[in-house]
């Protein structure tokens, strides 16, 4: 079905489609079947995009977002950070974070919410080809989060 060019849209798709088995039927009807994205166009849309909103827990409970951008490789997303930025703090707490990635209103609206355990790497740690992508000099760690759940929605009208 997937030729090597998209092998990740298989991965996304599996792991959407087991994050729907375990979902409520609150969660199934308010996202239903028609109207996910799957295959290249998930894989597409998630490539095309570069920030989302990452949510995060404060060791005293409260939540944190904040954008940023984001660099996809298969079911990891790499997020630029600083060493002691408040999302790093946060992780090191509690690592797991959510990302949300959206566009558009009301008819034409998009949103993508990825979900996992997070792990603080070290920027010689981290794999050259996402380093690549943040020419920032900023940069001093790598948040990766690993996808455990997987959900999206395209309304009617989205070009995503």
């Amino acid at each position: 079905m997937y030729g090597p060019r998209w092998k990740g849209a298989m991965e996304l798709d599996e792991l959407q489609s087991q994050t729907f088995l375990r979902a409520t039927a609150v969660t199934r009807d308010a996202y239903p079947p028609e109207r996910r994205m799957v295959g290249e166009r998930l894989f597409r849309y998630l490539d095309r995009r570069a920030f989302g909103v990452v949510s995060s827990t404060r060791p005293d409970g409260r939540p944190h977002a904040a954008l940023t951008s984001y660099v996809r490789r298969g079911a990891n997303f790499w997020m630029p950070t600083v060493a002691g930025a408040v999302r790093e703090t946060n992780v090191r707490h509690e690592p797991w974070l959510v990302l949300v990635i959206t566009e558009g209103d009301r008819s034409e609206h998009v949103v993508v919410i990825v979900e996992g355990p997070c792990t603080i790497v070290a920027k010689p740690d981290v794999p050259s080809d996402v380093a690549a992508t943040a020419s920032e000099t900023w940069v001093s760690v790598w948040l990766r989060l690993d996808a455990a759940r997987l959900i999206s929605y395209a309304a009617e009208g989205a070009r995503a």
